[in-house]
């Protein structure tokens, strides 16, 4: 069986052989890249003839899976799966499987650090001293006792609740569906409203679907609490930017800490965010530790292996 590997996995090469080898010891044929395709024409001719294929975050849409006759799996090495063409899979009958699970450690500590960052200014300390000033005007605020809503109660979520707890910190959560672990933890299910308008911090951890699709807009951003701190280490489009822009301009809201954008970074000049005032931005790092990303390089290989001895792991699809 031909596999490619489509674009790096961000390991050391050493670290790359030793997780391919299982693969090439079936007799599989690998093949991998040391940098992304610059565009569709050469992703087309690095993946065809190739039965399975690995790819990170780079999109792979639904009109270049549709022009591989051969692909039967697509193992991606990352959580969500949006950046695939998801209705091409089905229509060719292709076994889809993520890496779900490999940065909850990784993005759950992201998420604290942008809170603790936010609510210190962060970003405006390390400015001042660069610029000779003092702390004036950076009175910062503390997370110990404050109530935290955390949008989303999956792994990472429920992972951040559990870094909270030391904190003494009172949790919130909004879900489709309550999580028995999460009632576990102490934390109480409200409705989105109620959430947005007890909460001092709001930290977004949903999958970005139709539903969560500007879920927090200028509407919801102005039920927040007045000097509140919103954190976005999910997907960005789940966030309305210019909205986010305009309340932290109005200064309705205190801070704001983002990892993820309407698109991967580097994202454009004219980004609001980039105008707007008390924000701390990371260019979508927040999976992005050596641990996390050994462990999804070993997830995807084992996915491959699991589908071929028909018992598929990780499934998406």
């Amino acid at each position: 069986m031909k596999i490619a590997l489509m674009e790096p996995l961000g390991v050391a090469p050493e670290t790359l052989e030793n997780l391919l080898e299982p693969l090439r010891k079936r007799g599989h044929t690998v093949q991998s890249w040391d940098s992304p395709p610059k565009n569709t024409e050469e992703l087309l001719k690095r993946a065809q003839g190739a039965q399975a294929l690995i790819i990170a975050n780079m999109p792979f849409p639904g009109e270049v899976i549709r022009q591989l006759p051969d692909l039967k799996m697509l193992s991606v090495a990352f959580t969500g799966v949006d950046h695939v063409g998801v209705d091409a899979c089905k229509e060719q009958s292709i076994r889809l499987c993520n890496a779900a699970g490999y940065a909850t450690e990784a993005t759950a500590e992201m998420a604290l650090m942008l809170m603790l960052g936010s609510l210190r200014l962060a970003a405006a300390c390390h400015e001042a001293v660069q610029r000779g000033r003092t702390r004036q005007g950076l009175l910062g605020r503390e997370l110990t006792g404050k109530t935290v809503g955390i949008l989303g109660t999956g792994a990472i979520g429920l992972r951040l609740a559990e870094l909270l707890l030391p904190f003494g910190c009172t949790l919130l959560g909004y879900s489709r569906s309550e999580n028995p672990l999460a009632l576990d933890l102490g934390i109480t299910y409200l409705p989105l409203k109620e959430l947005l308008q007890e909460s001092l911090v709001v930290s977004v951890h949903l999958p970005l679907t139709e539903e969560t699709r500007g879920l927090l807009g200028e509407r919801e951003l102005a039920l927040m609490q007045p000097g509140s701190v919103l954190v976005n280490a999910a997907r960005g489009p789940v966030v309305d930017s210019s909205a986010l822009a305009k309340a932290l301009e109005e200064g309705h809201l205190g801070a704001a800490g983002i990892d993820v954008f309407e698109t991967e970074p580097p994202i454009s000049p004219n980004h609001p965010l980039l105008r707007a005032p008390r924000v701390l931005l990371a260019p979508h790092v927040g999976f992005y530790t050596q641990e996390a990303l050994a462990s999804r390089g070993k997830m995807v290989v084992e996915n491959i292996l699991a589908w071929e001895d028909r018992a598929p792991q990780n499934v998406v699809l």
